[in-house]
């Protein structure tokens, strides 16, 4: 019987395939989002959302492409966008700050993750829609 103390040993099914960070541009997710629960309270909308404005953001987390260009990108309509973005918002996961006042588009910016476990008191706006089939 194996140990629960001692790791299991990993296997790299393709070993000629290990990523690695490039020179160029890059993007990546912050372990924590899954590690403290707020990958949960994200519908999946909400999740192609910001795991694409993670993908697409400058080193700051900034981002400026177009809502619709978004929406094309990911497939979704543009009230089922405005829901992700207003979740995404809500759970103070990124930012947005309009090109000029009126204006559709504008930054966005991915922001370091909020201090401690998520839970959906976090979430206290919007009804409790987590992506799933009814």
């Amino acid at each position: 019987m194996r140990s629960r103390n001692r790791p299991l040993p990993v296997v790299i099914p393709n070993p000629d395939r290990i990523r690695s960070i490039s020179r160029g541009p890059f993007g990546w997710l912050d372990a924590r989002l899954h590690t403290k629960g707020w990958i949960e309270l994200l519908s999946g909308e909400a999740l192609s959302v910001y795991t694409f404005l993670c993908l697409v953001a400058n080193r700051q987390g900034v981002s400026w492409y177009r809502d619709e260009t978004i929406r094309t990108v990911l497939g979704l309509t543009g009230e089922r966008y405005r829901e992700a973005e207003r979740r995404l918002m809500d759970l103070d996961l990124i930012a947005y700050l309009p090109f000029y006042q009126g204006s559709p588009d504008g930054y966005r910016q991915v922001l370091s993750m909020p201090e401690g476990e998520a839970s959906w008191e976090a979430f206290a706006q919007g009804p409790d829609d987590k992506g799933e089939d009814e």
